[in-house]
């Protein structure tokens, strides 16, 4: 039975609380010990086989009858905090709590025994925050029996995560065979909704921020999720909880998540103090789907309009490198087309702009380059454009050289396939976008990356089809993609030198410059040793300037590129890939 999965997950300990095997009915493990002698044997509780899963009537609670571990390990080495000592005598019982603390959770609509279910405890715990030992409050997060990290809050609000622990979501466990699963924002909001009577709940371990695209405890815990039809989103209702509501519905997607409306309240602790345990719910068992995608009313997009009746465009997201930020920004949601000769550095202009994203806005990308190989030397570039720097053998196992190392790591990825397919590509993407949270993605070049389904003939209608594709993919998941193309055509004028490729020089050029919501030219100079990048199209005109150019040159050693002054110095030969 040991080796045997329930709804996708592995089950790591059968019958964990050694009950009565294939009985339906029996004591609860949970209340049973600590009820009257007489009734210590009486069957309060239900038992689920199939499901993994027990209810007892008694107590009103659920438990799960089995351990279980998730498929496939992390790459990372994680540290654990240590056990809990419980009691020997009732090993589910929690060291006791300061009478003040009890007394705390109590003007916060918990119960003494919701902090005993949830494995809420009190110690004193380094806080650096204030620089000494502090009486703490530990939110304990486990996965099966396994104590994975703690969450320390200090009587002045400040918390911290155990250092080195991997991040999960608090409460993980409850969500184990059901369909249905609540994510709030803090560990509170478990509290109360357990406090109301909803078991499957769990929260972020870290709050919500405005950039929310970094979630790894989504990514250390997709597993959990993978069963699930239904996920109510019961998030804070200020400005970064709403950010991170997005972010969730980008990454699971809008058909399975639900949304919780806590009207004049910011969560659902403030929920369940102004309105009680049977308001709390309702507002819950109330939660409305994610709209219909493709179909919108003026009331699904009033805030937009209000936002912008208000504040006019919202600025684009930039690179980070000022020449060119003055001429180019860009939304999500769309794709950039970039077009140059070859070796005129297209590439490298591209990683670039998607490492100035990172260093801006947290943002990971995924790249399909069948011609950026080997992959450790496309790595190598990103590094050197992170480090700001040529690492050398010496630099291999230290401290800059792991951190570089372990931020390119977490936030590039490298699709390597034998055959590249557009289908694939995009099915890869997608996958990336659920388990990694990527925001960009990269194809190039896009001729490399055939679209296998379209039969026609006509290059016309062929490379429609194929942008239309793009397209579709990056509003879905709200996701910038760059397709790096090369031209067909090109042309020497009369000084000898290759002429400046337009849009219209690749193959299928009128519908590029029709579909394309930007278009980019990345030049070379080789007499001047010197890059360009001109704006050949922006959709939106608050976006950037048509026709303008942004001048670079060089720095060999980081493989960055350097905003040109009026005195910029000679550099050394450009080694363009």
């Amino acid at each position: 039975m040991s080796t045997e999965e329930i709804n996708g997950f592995l089950i790591d300990k059968f019958n964990q609380h050694g009950l009565k095997e294939g009985a339906a009915q029996g004591i609860c493990p949970l209340c049973s010990s600590s009820r009257q002698p007489k009734n210590q044997k009486a069957g309060c509780a239900s038992y689920d086989w199939e499901r993994g899963l027990g209810t007892c009537h008694n107590c009103d609670t659920s438990f799960q009858l089995h351990t279980y571990q998730r498929k496939g390990n992390s790459e990372k080495v994680y540290v654990r905090p240590p056990a809990i000592n419980r009691p020997e005598d009732n090993p589910l019982d929690v060291v006791k709590m300061n009478k003040k603390v009890v007394q705390w959770f109590e003007t916060r609509g918990i119960s003494p025994q919701t902090l005993l279910d949830l494995n809420v405890t009190e110690g004193s715990e380094w806080m650096p925050q204030t620089g000494k030992n502090e009486n703490t409050i530990q939110f304990n997060y486990y996965m099966g029996d396994q104590l994975i990290n703690v969450k320390y809050r200090d009587g002045r609000k400040n918390f911290k995560l155990y250092k080195g622990a991997e991040k999960v979501f608090y409460n993980i466990n409850s969500i184990v065979g059901y369909d249905t699963c609540i994510i709030t924002e803090g560990e509170m909001d478990v509290l109360a909704m357990h406090e109301a009577g909803i078991k499957n709940v769990i929260s972020v371990p870290n709050g919500a921020t405005l950039n929310s695209n970094n979630l790894d405890y989504l990514d250390n815990c997709i597993d959990y999720l993978e069963d699930k039809t239904k996920i109510i989103l019961a998030v804070d209702t200020d400005e970064a909880g709403q950010a991170l509501k997005q972010e969730f519905i980008r990454r699971l997607g809008a058909e399975v998540c639900y949304l919780v409306d806590f009207d004049d309240c910011k969560d659902a602790n403030e929920y369940l103090l102004n309105h009680g345990a049977d308001k709390l719910r309702e507002v819950v068992t109330s939660c409305k789907q994610v709209p219909l995608e493709g179909v919108s009313t003026l009331y699904d997009i009033e805030d937009e309009l209000k936002d912008f009746v208000n504040n006019g465009f919202k600025p684009g997201f930039q690179v980070g490198l000022p020449n060119f930020d003055k001429i180019f920004s860009t939304y999500t949601g769309q794709f950039i087309t970039v077009t140059g000769i070859p070796s005129s550095g297209k590439s490298d202009f591209v990683d670039q702009m998607v490492v100035g994203y990172n260093n801006n806005y947290g943002w990971k990308t995924a790249f399909a380059s069948p011609e950026n190989q080997p992959t450790y030397l496309h790595a190598h570039k990103l590094m050197r454009k992170t480090w700001q720097d040529m690492p050398l053998p010496a630099d291999i196992g230290g401290n800059k050289w792991n951190s570089v190392a372990d931020h390119v790591n977490d936030n590039y990825f490298f699709i390597d396939m034998d055959r590249y397919t557009l289908e694939s590509v995009l099915r890869k993407g997608a996958e990336l976008v659920k388990r990694k949270g990527i925001k960009c993605l990269v194809i190039d070049p896009f001729n490399k990356v055939r679209d296998v389904d379209c039969k026609t003939e006509d290059v016309n209608r062929y490379t429609m089809e194929y942008l239309t594709k793009i397209e579709i993919f990056a509003k879905k998941y709200d996701v910038l993609v760059f397709i790096v193309a090369h031209p067909t055509k090109m042309y020497k004028g009369q000084d000898g030198k290759i002429e400046e490729p337009t849009m219209y020089n690749i193959k299928g050029g009128g519908e590029w410059y029709d579909a394309s919501y930007h278009g980019l030219l990345v030049h070379r100079d080789y007499e001047n040793k010197t890059v360009k990048a001109k704006v050949l199209k922006v959709k939106f005109q608050n976006l950037g300037e048509n026709g303008a150019e942004a001048h670079f040159t060089w720095e060999p050693r980081s493989g960055s590129f350097m905003p040109m002054m009026a005195d910029v110095a000679e550099t050394e030969s450009m080694p363009w890939e």
